[in-house]
């Protein structure tokens, strides 16, 4: 049993994507960092996070992932005896670190998290990114969490609180910047004196970014725009091309976040944040599927100016280069749509969700 004096034990569920994982790292960092509790996150072989949690210096511990599906299929038909596994699962690892507060994420690992914590009594918190609630999230907040979300009308009751990000992806300081630059420059073989396209799909990439940057990638280079591409480590690596960089898959994302001048991606509600965060200005093309909820992510800044949005379905290697080169080439209009993202509240709400945490952890020790 846990003395007055130990460190609280926290445990955060977020597995699947880095959209789920970043965001319980974020806060697992200012938990661990600042408050001296010892955090634990849940996560599946399936996921991620069997390899991003350990570097962070995170206690994993696996559990059976259980995705809850949109529609009736074979996988449904599976869910309660997943379920329930995962549950006994979760309920074990909650007992073995005796854990004070559960905080989930969403993704494959955060309804049987919030089942086990349900059953062996312990407080939890559910925090939605996304401006739809995903199902698990809805399940957490049936089951009796303490909401926290993005942004207000996702489905997930609760304080709005805003997306966490980890500390390293905000700006630094001149200096710092100039540092992070010059290494991004020599890690990926860029020149620090061009203009940065910086093109990902997020973890698992995206096909049709990658096609329609294929076709733009000449006419964009040839105005002495260099481009630095995460293709996705599933997808095909894509053709060499003078100032072109391609990597499957990119770690160091404050780096990436240094170099760039404009970011074309998806529209993650963590993605949305840290882009946000970072200051850069982008060119969102939200995922047409799930239940909408990538357009309604970059809604926002879209509207403040500080990015714009291409459909998937009227992505083509002409609209791609049209529009990055019209930001790009234009000094004034790159300026205003940087200003715009600093007018952005995403993407600072790291030490208010721990502060909570801690908070209620503390409550819950107390009585015991």
């Amino acid at each position: 049993m846990s003395k007055a004096h130990d460190p609280l034990s926290i445990v955060v569920a977020g597995g699947g994507t880095a959209g789920h994982i970043e965001p319980a790292l974020a806060v697992a960092e200012v938990l661990r960092d600042d408050h001296g509790a010892r955090v634990t996150a849940l996560g599946s072989k399936k996921g991620l996070e069997k390899d991003i949690v350990p570097e962070r210096g995170f206690d994993l511990r696996m559990i059976r992932p259980v995705p809850v599906p949109r529609k009736v299929n074979t996988t449904l038909a599976k869910l309660p005896f997943n379920v329930v596994r995962a549950v006994r699962e979760t309920q074990k690892i909650l007992a073995d670190v005796e854990a004070d507060c559960l905080i989930g994420f969403g993704g494959y690992v955060a309804a049987p998290a919030y089942i086990a914590a349900r059953l062996n009594s312990i407080p939890f918190f559910v925090h939605e990114a996304n401006a739809r609630a995903g199902m698990a999230n809805k399940l957490g907040i049936a089951l009796g969490g303490i909401g926290l979300t993005a942004v207000s009308g996702s489905g997930v009751k609760g304080d709005v609180v805003g997306v966490p990000i980890a500390r390293r992806l905000y700006p630094g300081d001149e200096k710092t910047q100039a540092e992070r630059k010059s290494r991004a420059c020599e890690k990926w073989g860029l020149d620090p004196a061009k203009r940065t396209l910086f093109v990902t799909g997020g973890s698992q990439g995206a096909l049709s970014l990658n096609r329609a940057l294929a076709g733009a990638v000449e006419a964009i280079t040839a105005e002495g725009i260099q481009v630095l591409h995460a293709y996705g480590p599933k997808n095909d690596e894509p053709a060499e091309h003078e100032s072109y960089t391609s990597v499957p898959f990119i770690k160091d994302m404050d780096l990436a976040y240094a170099l760039a001048d404009l970011v074309v991606c998806r529209a993650g509600a963590m993605t949305v944040a840290e882009v946000t965060a970072a200051g850069i200005p982008a060119i969102y093309v939200p995922l047409p599927h799930g239940n909408g909820e990538q357009a309604l992510n970059a809604a926002p800044v879209v509207a403040t100016g500080g990015a714009t949005i291409i459909a998937d379905a009227e992505l083509t290697s002409d609209t791609l280069a049209s529009q990055v080169l019209a930001i790009l080439n234009d000094a004034e209009i790159l300026e205003s749509m940087k200003e715009a993202t600093r007018q952005s509240t995403l993407g600072h709400a790291s030490n208010d969700i721990a502060e909570r945490v801690i908070a209620k952890a503390r409550s819950f020790r107390k009585g015991k």
